[in-house]
């Protein structure tokens, strides 16, 4: 798998992550390559875990600091991956319909997920909303 990120001036490389030989200890291989360097790293799987979890907290914050009006939405036309306005990152994990009422699940940004009922017609206040059909935000 190969992912472009720049350095801090804008030059571009190329980061690949793919398993580690199936031989010795459990390694997950990082390469970072471009035009003026080369370099090669690995870690446990679990480390790799780490730093997976910890580039979605940095993208969801990143994402999240941008300046954008909030829109309020009926609970009923939440979708999966709108952002909650509010002091903490709540995002939609689930909508389900019962009757008059929506039930919600959320899902915070340390991972913790529970579930709230809304009267359909509530208005729920969002930091970000996510595009219908693109699986991306709008800021």
């Amino acid at each position: 798998m190969g992912i472009e990120i720049q350095d801090p001036e804008g030059r571009g490389a190329t980061l690949e992550v793919a398993p580690g030989p199936a031989e010795g200890p459990l390694q997950v291989g990082i390469v970072i390559g471009g035009p003026s360097a080369r370099a090669s790293w690995s870690c446990t799987p679990a480390a790799a875990r780490e730093l997976a979890a910890a580039l979605v907290t940095a993208a969801a914050e990143a994402e999240s600091a941008r300046e954008s009006e909030p829109v309020t939405v009926a609970a009923r036309d939440l979708l999966r991956g709108d952002v909650r306005d509010g002091d903490r990152l709540m995002t939609v994990e689930a909508v389900r319909a019962d009757g008059a009422n929506v039930q919600v699940t959320w899902t915070s940004g340390a991972g913790r997920s529970w579930s709230q009922m809304y009267e359909a017609d509530a208005a729920v206040r969002l930091r970000r909303r996510l595009r219908p059909g693109t699986g991306q935000a709008d800021s």
